[in-house]
């Protein structure tokens, strides 16, 4: 019999487990979908939490690996924002994975659509510097290293990534950005007009 209630205990303690961690996951997604609109906001929220770290590692003079390893994992991040979800290298025709980027001024007109959407690219960011964050708080990552070093090989990867980027969106005249293209206005509304019916 007691077998029979430790069993019965340990799955209401499983299931009183489950309900909890499904009730967080719930609030969790719910604040993510409230905040969809308010882009400046997060930025700004990532912008404090990235400032609080920096501000972390550099009061501790240490997890130099870390902040590496953050500053790579942005980088692709932000190319894969900047990227096209389709790459017009390749060629491809429209088919089910929906439509390419024209390649000659003589194509029909399609809309930039990210690898990496706006949303995701904040949230996944928001996540990394939060780990790298957690990370600060023990020193089996504060791996000793010449830190000079990590940052000049960041900037030459930064550059080097960065100039492929360009003249890949140059190449294939593409511009992952609303700012700065030109906005056409649509035919103005009759005003007092009347159907005869």
């Amino acid at each position: 019999m007691s077998g029979e209630e430790s069993e019965l205990d340990s799955s209401r303690h499983t299931s009183a487990c489950w309900r909890c961690l499904k009730s967080c996951n719930m609030m969790y997604q719910h604040l993510l979908d409230k905040s969809t609109p308010h882009v400046a906001a997060r930025w700004a929220l990532w912008l404090l939490v990235t400032a609080l770290y920096l501000l972390r590692a550099f009061i501790l003079q240490g997890w130099y690996i870390v902040t590496y390893a953050l500053g790579i994992y942005l980088l692709n991040l932000f190319i894969a924002f900047l990227s096209p979800k389709i790459d017009p290298a390749e060629n491809f025709e429209y088919d089910d994975d929906g439509p390419v980027l024209p390649t000659l001024a003589s194509e029909e007109f399609r809309p930039f659509i990210r690898r990496l959407p706006e949303f995701k690219f904040w949230h996944s960011a928001l996540r990394a510097v939060l780990v790298a964050l957690l990370c600060t708080c023990f020193d089996a990552f504060n791996i000793p290293v010449f830190w000079p070093i990590l940052v000049m090989y960041f900037f030459v990867l930064f550059t080097l990534t960065m100039k492929k980027q360009i003249l890949h969106m140059i190449k294939y005249r593409y511009l992952p950005f609303t700012h700065g293209k030109t906005r056409y206005a649509g035919k103005p509304d009759a005003v007092g007009k009347t159907d005869n019916i």
